[in-house]
């Protein structure tokens, strides 16, 4: 966590000095620290992602429900780091979008998890 902060921290800092001479190179400084923190995070998801394939090894769930879980959580990082780069470059209707955007994918990528859902609870009812 200490790198992210202080790359964070230190790109706020450097962008706002840049904002009043040059402000595309602010916009670009976040940007770029953006991207680091965002690769920073992907690269922790790797330890993560085989604690999860462990546990699903042990429970024994069907695949179908991990991946989609891990589709959920890639649609929404994705999401809102591009929402939020539009937001701040002044475009916050196109961060809206894209912000609604995934919340239609995670809809549409969750489909099988609920009809798996609704089976499990028309098998019991009936």
């Amino acid at each position: 966590m200490i790198p992210v902060a202080a790359v964070g921290m230190a790109a706020v800092f450097l962008a706002l000095q840049l904002k009043g001479m040059k402000g595309e190179y602010s916009f670009f400084l976040s940007v770029a620290a953006g991207m680091f923190i965002f690769f920073f995070g992907i690269q922790k998801l790797e330890g993560i992602l085989d604690v999860i394939k462990k546990i699903q090894e042990e429970i024994r769930l069907n695949p179908v429900y991990f991946s989609t879980l891990m589709k959920m959580v890639g649609i929404t990082y994705i999401g809102e780091f591009a929402s939020g780069i539009c937001k701040d470059s002044g475009y916050g209707f196109l961060g809206s979008q894209i912000e609604l955007f995934g919340k239609l994918s995670i809809l549409a990528v969750s489909v099988p998890v609920v009809l798996a859902l609704l089976n499990t609870l028309e098998a019991f009812l009936i």
